[in-house]
């Protein structure tokens, strides 16, 4: 038989997947994945042919990048506290919230898939962090920057995440979304980091093929507010307690 503390549980699963998809979708954005090496070489004090030539450089930009993924994970925390507690704030409206950001998530969603375009969503408003490349501290703040900087471009996806920390109602669970999202958007830094020469390759697959990558981040996106919209997270969480049941213990 399962409990409904059961349900509650299982519907954790789902959404930390959406997330960690959300946040690699993220790094593969057109105003994100072109920057990356240079980005990664600045933090670290290097140039982009010393990152694709030699292992000291890339020791040095990973670990760079590591404190790089720290600045932009605390943002992103404290945003995953701030929604978590709106949500709760807002617990007595939870089917009405639910119903508003569902919808709000299907509008991004269409805006990648390319039905209409929302001009904000294409911009990106900077930080200008300074001269703060080369340092582990210079690294930490740009990641910071960052988080702050590119949030009109990632936008559509952040606030997807944002939406489902809200629905959570629950500071611990609403947190752990985000931090999810923060590692699907920061490890790929840390694999480039670490694998820059092998990875140009694939790096350059992916730009030339932008676009398609856009239409499928703004299908997952459609598709999760659709699933928010129908109450069809709940059932999901029912089929996968049934299929699963192991996974009551994840929550």
């Amino acid at each position: 038989m399962l409990s409904p503390d059961m349900i509650l549980d299982a519907t954790l699963l789902p959404a930390m997947t959406v997330a960690l998809l959300a946040g690699l979708l993220s790094f593969l954005s057109p105003c994100v994945l072109p920057i990356v090496p240079p980005y990664l070489a600045y933090m670290g004090g290097v140039s982009v042919s010393e990152l694709a030539e030699t292992k000291a450089a890339r020791r040095r930009v990973l670990l760079a990048a590591a404190f790089f993924v720290m600045g932009l994970s605390t943002v992103f925390l404290l945003l995953g506290i701030a929604f978590s507690a709106l949500g709760r704030a807002l617990l007595q409206y939870q089917d009405w919230f639910l119903w508003i950001a569902g919808v709000t998530i299907m509008i991004f969603g269409a805006h990648f898939i390319g039905i209409f375009r929302i001009p904000f969503l294409d911009r990106e408003a900077r930080m200008d962090a300074g001269d703060k490349g080369g340092s582990a501290f210079g690294a930490y703040v740009l990641g910071l920057a960052f988080a702050f900087g590119w949030t009109p471009c990632l936008g559509p996806i952040l606030g997807t995440i944002l939406s489902l920390a809200a629905s959570e109602g629950d500071m611990a669970r609403g947190t752990t979304l985000l931090a999810v999202y923060a590692l699907g958007l920061g490890i790929p830094f840390l694999l480039v980091a670490a694998f820059f020469p092998r990875l140009k390759g694939p790096m350059a697959y992916m730009k030339r093929n932008m676009d398609r990558i856009e239409r499928t981040s703004g299908l997952l996106l459609w598709t999760v507010g659709l699933m928010m919209v129908t109450g069809q997270f709940t059932d999901f969480s029912w089929w996968l307690l049934e299929r699963f049941p192991a996974l009551a213990t994840l929550g």
